[in-house]
């Protein structure tokens, strides 16, 4: 079977593309102070590309240093809070 069929597979039974992915971090205490895009993209369950993604979308907020680009793990938890209605 070649990669692509098996990946089909691996899909169809995983149930489907689009699911959300679980993420490793169980509360906001776990978080490192900095995120990265990759991480950004676990708590979410978002894919890698996803969480860069939204890491340069205008309003993020991300502390750029260098070429580097975080987030501070505060600002992400507000910035979570306000965008699923909890910073009403």
């Amino acid at each position: 079977m070649c990669y692509h069929r098996t990946r089909q597979r691996d899909k169809n039974q995983s149930g489907g593309v689009g699911q959300l992915k679980e993420s490793i971090y169980k509360t906001y205490e776990d978080l490192p102070l900095f995120l990265n895009a990759a991480t950004v993209a676990k708590v979410l369950g978002v894919s890698p590309s996803s969480g860069y993604e939204l890491m340069h979308e205008p309003g993020f907020p991300v502390l750029r240093i260098g070429s580097r680009i975080v987030v501070p793990k505060e600002q992400f938890i507000k910035w979570v809070d306000e965008h699923t209605g909890g910073g009403k």
